[in-house]
């Protein structure tokens, strides 16, 4: 019996770390676990916390066009928002929205809570386009998911206010720096070229 004792306890010693790996895999979030693969195949397949908390599955913009741009309220680009909800109420009947990601990466220009955020929109712009909670753009462990599936395309706002157009497939087509305004031409030229293409 003596000679038996040390194998089984090489046997325990043995299998207990191979349970305890097995458990862990089974806990941890898929999300966290597909980060790095490239789990997310378009920026559809998102879910964010809107504006007020509330859950927000992206899945409700697949086959629509999307206009996602990073938002602030004391930015010498804050007038857009004006033109923002232009677009979103004039194209809306042909699929198009306009998603609103307010940010505090530029110059500390969005400081305000939720609630302050929702008022702002509301009293100055009259936003009924969606707005989701603060985010952070920029690179790192805190960025936001939907950040870290748009910068795929190759570009990550440099300020407040950038834009990307998002395609029906919920693949970026194309992106406007700050200084490019919603009646911009070339801006238009590209939600409409995506809104005529056909979801793939």
């Amino acid at each position: 019996m003596r000679k038996v004792l040390p194998v089984r306890r090489k046997v325990r010693s043995s299998v207990l770390p191979l349970v305890f790996c097995a458990i862990l895999s089974v806990l941890l979030p898929a999300k966290a676990i597909g980060a790095d693969a490239g789990a997310v195949k378009s920026f559809y397949d998102l879910k964010l916390p809107s504006l007020e908390g509330d859950a927000a599955d992206l899945a409700d913009y697949r086959g629509k066009v999307t206009l996602v741009v990073n938002v602030a309220s004391q930015c010498g680009y804050t007038p857009q928002y004006s033109g923002l909800e232009k677009l979103h109420l004039e194209l809306s009947a042909k699929g198009f929205a306009v998603l609103g990601f307010p940010s505090n990466d530029f110059g500390g220009q969005e400081p305000g809570t939720a609630k302050e955020i929702r008022k702002f929109c509301s009293v100055n712009f009259d936003v009924t386009f969606p707005v989701f909670s603060k985010v952070v753009t920029r690179p790192g462990a805190s960025q936001s998911p939907a950040y870290a599936f748009l910068g795929r395309s190759g570009n990550l706002p440099a300020w407040n206010f950038g834009k990307y157009v998002v395609g029906k497939d919920g693949q970026v087509v194309a992106f406007f720096p700050s200084q490019v305004a919603p009646e911009s031409p070339e801006l238009r030229a590209a939600i409409d070229k995506a809104l005529a293409t056909a979801p793939r």
